[in-house]
């Protein structure tokens, strides 16, 4: 292939999935606990004709070189970590996390995933789980006859029975935090993995070791900016249309060329 057309078919691919990418985010604009994420490009390698200082005249030095890129390539898909806004729900068994720190939760195969998604249930023998049913770690179970359940920002659940004046302690929430959570492993379904890359999980209390607090009554919205998704949306169109344009051009001067050899 011409060397122009790879370079101009990189910025395609990137602008491609620069489109896609905002597509999702809009796809999960009313996701719970949904962050944002963005590509990152990185150019690819140059094509050295003059090493910047280099011997010029024999007397005097290139002042700047002459280096003709190859292109681009995305580099990774970064998650932007900033706080949703929290939304009043008024239902007992909601949670945001105010601050940094997952739920855990325990999947069907035994292993430990995360979420900030607070959406909880109560399932058939009254222990707190998702909306698929997994677990919240450490379990917690709510008394069939509890008739209110307050949840502290400390992570406490307590609990009143019917026929009592008093709250009993049923349980307390602990969140788990990583050194780099954009290296966690997206799973689906609002669930993260841990990998080498996040680290091991700094686990305790909320309000503890930098742990954010439980708002009870409230969920944490997705943090996608829509009408900024919409700006990036209109300039990656824009560029993928100009990138076309000059795949187009080249194409019409290699045909000139072959043209015009063809009747030499």
């Amino acid at each position: 292939m011409n060397p122009t057309l790879d370079t101009v078919a990189s910025g395609l691919e990137a602008s491609q999935t620069m489109m896609d990418t905002i597509a999702d985010n809009l796809a999960n604009a009313n996701t719970t606990a949904y962050k944002s994420e963005t590509p990152e490009f990185q150019t690819l390698l140059y094509q050295n004709q003059t090493q910047p200082g280099a011997d010029a005249t024999g007397q005097t030095q290139y002042p700047s070189g002459l280096e003709l890129g190859t292109g681009v390539k995305v580099a990774s898909i970064k998650q932007i970590e900033t706080q949703g806004t929290l939304t009043s729900t008024s239902n007992p068994y909601d949670m945001a996390i105010n601050g940094s720190g997952y739920f855990q939760v325990q999947l069907p195969s035994g292993q430990t995933a995360y979420t900030r998604d607070g959406s909880f249930q109560v399932n058939q023998t009254g222990q707190l789980v998702t909306a698929n049913g997994d677990q919240l770690i450490p379990a917690i179970t709510i008394p069939s006859n509890a008739t209110s359940v307050t949840v502290g920002t400390d992570g406490t659940v307590s609990v009143t029975e019917a026929n009592s004046s008093t709250s009993t302690q049923v349980g307390q929430i602990q969140l788990a935090n990583f050194i780099n959570a954009q290296g966690l492993q997206p799973l689906g379904n609002n669930l993260y993995a841990q990998t080498t890359s996040s680290g091991a999980p700094t686990v305790g209390a909320p309000q503890t070791n930098g742990l954010g607090s439980i708002n009870q009554d409230y969920l944490e919205s997705s943090n996608v900016d829509v009408v900024q998704q919409m700006v990036s949306m209109i300039s990656a169109e824009r560029t993928y249309q100009l990138g076309t344009q000059v795949a187009t051009s080249v194409g019409s001067e290699l045909g000139y060329l072959a043209n015009a050899a063809q009747g030499a």
